[in-house]
């Protein structure tokens, strides 16, 4: 028998392809089997001419709010795409959720200015309110999200800008793999988004599978999701705190060791 916490403890991740290798991995180095379902895929926005007309006059903005790793990508890759440059701006001030989000914007070159003590959007607005008063502000992010940070901040005396940067979409072979991991057993589901919550309810559906999963432990990355799975008839059995890949894992750990 494995003397680690998660030794053989099958744990279901529902990160996009690309993004599951750090939480796969730490989970591993746990003892646990990894069970990769993503349920999220990335893909462009219905149409680039929102994005495209913001980019052309980032200029014009005194903060960038961004909410994502994936929003970060998708501003570069449109840059480029469309030939604008979107470093050296000093008047740019950079807003992140999340530490994971803020370097990946420092990686693309941007000058990060503030990200909150907490990966969620309440926590963001509560830093910036004072500074917004007047000031115009650009948030790019996935579409179908949350109006907390626009409303908020238009409230505080912004002029705010919200374009769409990507679209987060259930693959077409979620359903099927989903149903074949549930065959062999699982026994926890980790959620990195309240997308991650919804697509995997839709993958359920599409796969004739009860939800929530009966017996399996619901381990969520911050309130926001935790919320979302509420919403949706699954209690959360642990929430991480911090709201990042590292507290997840040990809130999957917290669940499945008690």
């Amino acid at each position: 028998m494995s003397s680690l916490p998660l030794g053989g403890r099958r744990v279901l991740v529902t990160r996009s392809a690309h993004q599951a290798g750090r939480l796969s991995e730490g989970l591993g180095s746990l003892g646990a089997v990894p069970v990769e379902v993503p349920v999220l895929e990335i893909r462009p926005p219905e149409s680039f001419e929102p994005l495209d007309a913001a980019l052309k006059k980032l200029y014009s903005y005194d903060w960038l709010i961004v909410t994502s790793a994936n929003t970060v990508r998708a501003l570069v890759q449109r840059g480029a795409a469309i030939g604008v440059g979107l470093y050296g701006l000093a008047s740019l001030k950079v807003a992140a959720v999340g530490e994971a989000t803020a370097e990946a914007a420092r990686k693309a070159g941007f000058a990060v200015a503030f990200v909150p003590e907490s990966y969620v959007a309440e926590s963001l607005v509560d830093g910036l309110a004072n500074r917004a008063r007047g000031r115009k502000i650009l948030l790019a992010r996935a579409v179908v999200a949350r109006d907390v940070i626009p409303d908020a901040l238009k409230a505080a005396g912004a002029q705010v800008d919200v374009v769409d940067a990507y679209r987060n979409v259930m693959p077409e072979g979620a359903p099927e793999l989903l149903r074949k991991a549930l065959a062999e057993g699982i026994d926890a589901v980790t959620f990195t988004s309240s997308s991650s919550v919804t697509n995997l309810a839709g993958a359920a559906r599409a796969a004739w599978v009860a939800w929530p999963f009966t017996g399996v432990p619901a381990i969520s990355i911050g309130p926001i999701t935790s919320r979302t799975l509420r919403e949706l008839g699954w209690e959360p059995a642990a929430e991480a705190d911090p709201s990042d890949i590292a507290g997840l894992i040990a809130a999957t750990v917290d669940a499945l060791t008690r």
